[in-house]
């Protein structure tokens, strides 16, 4: 232990803890923009400035050590001058037109000028503005960069991608893609981590807001909207009610309230995705010869669009069951638009998901076909519909929460629990389990496969005789680690899988945006309640699941399955 003093306050703190960290130990606080802990400990803002007796210049708290006897003082006048010039020059340096940034009211460096106190700006601006594709499923505005190199951080260190580097040297450095390469020839698998640790609004997906209104005001369309699980873990962060966690009827109301026809819950197409994946991976078991192993979970777009660029030897590999939303937008324009006659070119599919690589997902061509047009037509974040909420003035608290529409209107515990790591395992496994025995196993047989590790969780279960090992990984970088040991045979597993966003979908790109806070795991125990709470915890019991089958797939992995859930990851 060292003992030290911050602001006449003696405290001891373990060796090598930084100033920073000191002073949260003991409720003290000091201003800072660019920390992210363990991803950027750069001083890079010089915000966290303190002074040390002693010393004439000043030390950003962020990454100084404590010392034995240190005596630190954290709210100076020449600690809160240094702060606030340092704030200005930042400030030349960004596009301050706040009332038309995405980040308006949720913005670290807008909190933290109010807090500073900064109401004037002596330094001339000096925007630089970068042509940027629009049409993209992420969006950078160069002029709001404040060169804090968070979104570097989390691409290198956490996502592994290096996506995003400091391009120039000096009073031209400036962030952008590595090389200088068009984002969408880059490695990018648009996860989002970028958006959801950027301070400020340099950062963004793109804005589908309008398409939505022209929609659901245009009486030749009828809308149709699917919500993701991940969604009801997070939505009431933006629109600040807590009363609203997990309580997705509440959102299907208001979206009724908007002016769309009908309102479905993805955790259908999740139970339908196990029913699918499940019953492939019970193929391959049985064919084992005749596949490349271990089979790996195709939900995650960004982790198929790693596969691709970083692992194209492992696409044998990917389950062939498309993902939830296309599953979902599959059905929508051939099942839902049979039984209710409708012609599927009349229909606009949307996706409301806690993921900015599910608008990229969304437009590849082999998810359509020209009868129906594409199977989802778009997607809105958790963002945006927060967002679209607040546009409309609608007061939730005077909202009846209401049913989803039919016949697709049942989802199951399991299904909730794809929107956090290690569920869809534990779902598959569930499922996967009375598809071999005919039995129903204890409910949370396989709950050991939500248990974090390091890099990634591993288990092995028993199945009627059949000795199956299964991997659970999250994050890019993990993903990485997890995929380098298993092509030098360090590790054999017969099934995995693996989440883009670190904590899975509920820590997600799309995701409402908490100053650089990490949310998944309080998303995912709110998930895991809504499991335990469900009535129905099985895949293969949800009865809209199984009339589906009846009246219109046969079975799974039945002709028509392939034809409308499955996909050619080569295509």
């Amino acid at each position: 232990m060292v003992n030290i003093s911050i602001n006449n306050q003696v405290i001891s703190v373990p060796e090598n803890t930084t100033i920073l960290e000191a002073s949260k130990m003991y409720g003290i606080n000091i201003p800072t923009l660019c920390y992210l802990k363990e991803i950027n400990e750069i001083a890079a803002c010089r915000i966290c400035l303190v002074e040390i007796k002693g010393y004439e210049r000043l030390f950003p708290a962020c990454n100084t050590k404590v010392l034995e006897g240190m005596d630190i003082q954290t709210e100076t006048r020449k600690v809160r001058n240094a702060r606030r010039m340092n704030l200005q020059f930042i400030l030349a340096n960004h596009d301050t037109q706040c009332n038309t940034c995405v980040r308006n009211s949720n913005c670290e460096l807008q909190n933290l000028s109010a807090q500073l106190n900064i109401t004037t700006q002596p330094f001339k601006p000096e925007l630089t503005k970068k042509k940027w594709d629009d049409t993209l499923p992420l969006i950078r505005d160069d002029s709001k960069c404040i060169r804090c190199m968070r979104c570097i951080g989390v691409c290198d260190y956490v996502q592994q991608m290096k996506v995003w580097d400091v391009l120039g040297s000096g009073a031209r450095a400036k962030v952008g893609v590595c090389g200088s390469t068009p984002l969408n020839e880059s490695d990018c698998t648009y996860c989002g981590q970028c958006i959801t640790h950027c301070p400020v609004g340099a950062l963004s997906a793109r804005n589908d807001m309008d398409r939505f209104f022209d929609d659901v005001e245009n009486p030749e369309i009828i809308t149709v909207v699917q919500i993701a699980p991940a969604v009801r873990a997070a939505w009431q962060e933006d629109l600040h009610d807590d009363s609203l966690g997990g309580n997705i009827k509440k959102l299907a109301s208001a979206l009724r309230k908007l002016g769309v026809d009908y309102v479905f819950d993805t955790d259908f197409t999740a139970d339908l995705t196990i029913m699918e994946e499940g019953s492939e991976l019970i193929e391959r078991l049985t064919h084992p010869d005749q596949y490349a192993w271990p089979m790996y979970t195709s939900c995650c777009p960004g982790w198929v669009r790693f596969t691709k660029s970083q692992a194209p030897d492992m696409l044998d590999n990917l389950s062939t069951a498309k993902s939830p939303q296309q599953m979902f937008g599959a059905v929508i324009k051939t099942y839902f638009a049979n039984a209710k006659q409708i012609d599927p070119k009349k229909i606009r599919s949307i996706s409301i998901m806690p993921c900015v690589s599910k608008k990229d997902e969304c437009t590849l061509p082999k998810f359509g076909s020209e009868e129906r047009g594409q199977d989802v037509d778009y997607v809105l974040t958790t963002r945006e519909i927060d967002r679209i909420i607040k546009a409309a003035s609608i007061n939730l608290g005077q909202l009846e929460p209401e049913e989803f529409d039919s016949p697709m209107a049942e989802s199951t515990g399991a299904g909730v629990i794809f929107g956090m790591q290690g569920g869809v395992m534990e779902a598959a496994l569930r499922s996967a389990y009375y598809l071999v025995t005919k039995e129903k196993p204890p409910v949370d047989a396989f709950s050991e496969v939500r248990t974090k590790e390091n890099a990634w969780t591993e288990a092995e279960f028993d199945i009627a005789g059949i000795k199956l090992k299964v991997a659970i990984a999250s994050g890019l970088g993990n993903a990485r680690r997890l995929v380098n040991a298993i092509r030098k045979k360090e590790v054999v597993y017969d099934f995995v899988e693996i989440m883009a966003c670190p904590g899975g979908c509920v820590g997600g790109g799309g995701q409402p945006i908490s100053g650089g806070k990490e949310l998944a795991d309080v998303r995912g125990k709110r998930l895991n309640a809504l499991d335990q709470n469900a009535e129905i915890r099985f895949s293969h019991e949800n009865p809209d699941v199984l009339k589906l089958y009846e009246d219109f797939l046969g079975a799974p992995l039945s002709h028509k399955s392939h034809e409308l859930l499955h996909t050619n990851h080569h295509q």
